[in-house]
């Protein structure tokens, strides 16, 4: 954190971050923690979602999120192929509460009981994830593991598609689909993916991905940092604050890709699941809406995902200036002293 040359410094409550910064005990507790609320929000609106839900309208023009989610992996359908719901989406939503309560209490003896610093901890393997924020090898050890953990999460979706099926609009019904690694489809969907129309492309794009995060991940772990470490290489701006603003950076870019995807994309975001495809419009700020007009003003479900994915990238991209700017040594108050000072010399003026 950034402490404007007081060593001394103390923060709020509220500056959460404050907490952590040096202290990888906490750091993972809050992580714990922050797992457990999302995986709350899954099940408890999941369950909310499914009794409200109305088979008598169409299921995207219904302010749904996690329904439509599950529907599209083909989850909740009864042997005519409709969407019913029924046990399968319950057992998810209860699995999410339970993990939730699980997650909590890691969280729980992360903060209360274990050390909060994993450098104190009697376990060797458990003070490998200490925080050395400057140290390229200990970013690098976690970054590794990180990686690894993305790619298996890949593996699950392609395997998933391949072995239950997921739900294809092309067919209008579930099917499995076989990933198609064509490496130069990969390469060209890079700037067309809104326009993707094929799930085997879409899973070749994943098992591509799966590949590259758990090789990636491998390479972090098993390697050291290369040759002398420079400035080139983040010798002296690696920190706390600096991986927080590439993190906004990198949930915030793909937040806004999401939405773009979202509002025009109908085989991964299916017409019959998200309604139908939006318009973007522009006020204040680009905002989507709704292409269609639906009962006393509602809005569809792909509209209620893609404005929300949009806005809340955009925050945390805002946010990811605000913290490499700190990282980079910048003080705002600066800014606040320099109004101040302005203020203070119009009233003197006059």
């Amino acid at each position: 954190m950034q402490t404007y040359g007081n060593p001394g410094v103390t923060y709020g409550w509220w500056a959460g971050n404050s907490g952590v910064t040096n202290r990888s005990g906490k750091f993972i507790a809050a992580h714990a923690a922050h797992t457990g609320l999302i995986a709350f929000w899954a099940g408890a609106f999941t369950l909310f979602e499914l009794a409200r839900f109305d088979p008598s309208v169409p299921m995207g023009h219904q302010p749904l999120i996690a329904l439509p989610h599950l529907a599209a992996l083909g989850i909740g359908f009864d042997e005519t192929g409709a969407f019913v719901g029924g046990s399968a989406v319950i057992s998810i939503a209860v699995v999410h509460l339970v993990l939730s309560m699980v997650y909590g209490a890691g969280g729980l003896m992360h903060s209360l009981i274990f050390s909060s610093d994993m450098q104190e901890s009697d376990v060797l393997q458990a003070r490998k994830f200490k925080l050395e924020w400057d140290n390229p090898d200990n970013q690098t050890f976690i970054l590794g593991h990180h990686l690894i953990f993305f790619g298996v999460a890949c593996i699950w979706f392609v395997e998933w598609a391949r072995i239950h099926g997921i739900y294809d609009p092309a067919v209008g019904g579930i099917r499995q689909v076989e990933y198609n690694l064509n490496l130069s489809h990969i390469w060209d969907h890079q700037f067309d993916f809104l326009t993707i129309d094929s799930l085997e492309d879409v899973m070749g794009g994943h098992a591509f991905l799966a590949f590259l995060e758990i090789t990636g991940g491998a390479f972090h772990i098993a390697t050291k940092q290369v040759g002398e470490y420079s400035k080139f290489k983040g010798s002296g701006l690696l920190s706390a604050e600096a991986i927080l603003s590439w993190s906004l950076a990198g949930i915030g870019w793909m937040a806004v890709v999401a939405a773009f995807w979202c509002a025009q994309n109908t085989t991964v975001y299916p017409v019959e699941w998200f309604g139908e495809p939006l318009a973007l419009k522009f006020g204040i700020s680009p905002y989507w809406v709704d292409t269609v007009d639906l009962p006393n003003g509602a809005h569809s479900s792909r509209a209620w995902l893609t404005n929300v994915h949009y806005y809340l990238g955009f925050f945390y991209i805002q946010g990811h200036l605000w913290h490499a700017l700190r990282a980079m040594g910048f003080d705002f108050k600066r800014v606040t002293n320099a109004v101040s000072n302005l203020d203070s010399a119009s009233v003197s003026l006059k």
